[in-house]
C-alpha cells in the first residue's frame, strides 16, 4: 500500500514537470547573446516587478526618438547586486550594453548600465 501511494505521488508530480519548464524561457530564446549593442539615452520608466526589472529609455537618433524597454534580472537579483529601487530614475541619461531582441524590435536584455557620469 505504501509503495503504490509513493508511486502515485511520483506519478502526479511527473505531471506538474511539462508545466515548471514552460514557465521559465531561455535567455537566447528571445535575445541575440552573441551580438552586444550599445544604446545611450534618458530614463523615461523603471518597472520593479516580477519576474523581471525593466528599464525604458528613450534613444535619439538622427531623424526620431525611439523608446527602447530593456529587461533585467529579477528585482531580488537586482537588489542583491546593489541596485536600489531609486539607483535610476527618469531623467537619468545612461549607456547601457545590451543583447538586441531577435525579432528586431526595440527590445533588449541589459547586460551592463552606467549612468553618463560614470555612476
Amino acid at each position: 500500500m505504501t509503495s503504490r501511494r509513493a508511486l502515485l505521488m511520483v506519478g502526479v508530480s511527473l505531471l506538474f514537470v511539462p508545466t515548471a519548464v514552460l514557465a521559465h524561457h531561455a535567455l537566447q530564446a528571445q535575445f541575440d547573446t552573441k551580438q552586444t549593442i550599445t544604446l545611450t539615452g534618458v530614463v523615461t520608466r523603471m518597472d520593479w516587478r516580477n519576474p523581471h526589472v525593466r528599464l525604458y529609455i528613450e534613444v535619439k537618433d538622427q531623424s526620431r526618438a525611439v523608446t527602447w524597454e530593456l529587461y533585467m534580472g529579477s528585482p531580488n537579483l537586482q537588489m542583491m547586486n546593489g541596485w536600489k529601487i531609486d539607483t535610476y530614475r527618469r531623467g537619468d541619461h545612461v549607456r547601457i550594453d545590451a543583447y538586441p531582441a531577435r525579432d528586431g524590435s526595440s527590445v533588449g536584455y541589459a547586460r551592463n548600465v552606467k549612468a553618463i557620469s560614470g555612476r
